[in-house]
C-alpha cells in the first residue's frame, strides 16, 4: 500500500478554486491505525486540498472517530478560499514538516513524526516561508489552543506516527 506521503510525492498540484486533488478516499475509523495515525491522516489530506469524503461506516463510528473527522479548525484549513495545496518541505528521518499558505497570510503546518520512535520535529520559518523575525500566534488546531512565538521556529514533541497541525498568523509590526 502506499503511503499518504509517498502518493503526496507523486501528486501534481491540482488543487486551486475549483480544482482539487483526489488521492483516494479517507480510511479515519476504518480499522488498523491508532488515534494518533488517525489525526495525521486528516490533518495530511486537509492540509493537501484532498476532499474530505469519509471512507467508514458512518452508522457503527465512534466518538473517537467523530471527534476527529468533525474538527472545524481542521476542515477549515482544507476549505480556505485561497485553495493553495500544502506540501513536504522538509524531511529527515521520518520527521516531516507539511506547510501550505492560507488567506490572508497565515500559513497552516503540520510537524510530523513518521518514525518508530518519540521525536522532536522543528520548522523553522525558512522551512514555511515566513520572514526571519516574523510574530506569529501559533494555533494548535488539535488541542484548541493559542501561543505567541517569536522564536523563528515552531517545535513540538511527537509520539511516533503523531503530527501536530497549527495554523500561524503573522502580527502586525
Amino acid at each position: 500500500m502506499t503511503s499518504i506521503a509517498d502518493a503526496n510525492d507523486k501528486w501534481a498540484s491540482f488543487a486551486g478554486p475549483g480544482a482539487w486533488n483526489d488521492p483516494d478516499m479517507l480510511e479515519v475509523g476504518n480499522g488498523g491505525m491508532t488515534t494518533e495515525e488517525y489525526r495525521s491522516h486528516f490533518s495530511i489530506w486537509a492540509l493537501a486540498k484532498a476532499p474530505l469524503l469519509v471512507g467508514c461506516n458512518i452508522q457503527a463510528m465512534d466518538n473517537t472517530t467523530y471527534e476527529l473527522i468533525s474538527n472545524s479548525e481542521v476542515i477549515a484549513v482544507n476549505q480556505d478560499k485561497l485553495g493553495v495545496q500544502g506540501k513536504k518541505v522538509k524531511t529527515n528521518n521520518n520527521l516531516e514538516v507539511w506547510a501550505g499558505p492560507l488567506n490572508n497570510n497565515k500559513v497552516a503546518v503540520v510537524l510530523w513524526n513518521r518514525s518508530s520512535s518519540n521525536a522532536t520535529v522543528t520548522a523553522s520559518w525558512s522551512d514555511i516561508g515566513l520572514e526571519q523575525g516574523t510574530i506569529v500566534d501559533a494555533r494548535d488546531l488539535w488541542e484548541h489552543s493559542t501561543q505567541s512565538l517569536s522564536s523563528g521556529e515552531i517545535s513540538a514533541e511527537l509520539d511516533s506516527h503523531a503530527c501536530k497541525m497549527y495554523v500561524l498568523t503573522p502580527k502586525r509590526s
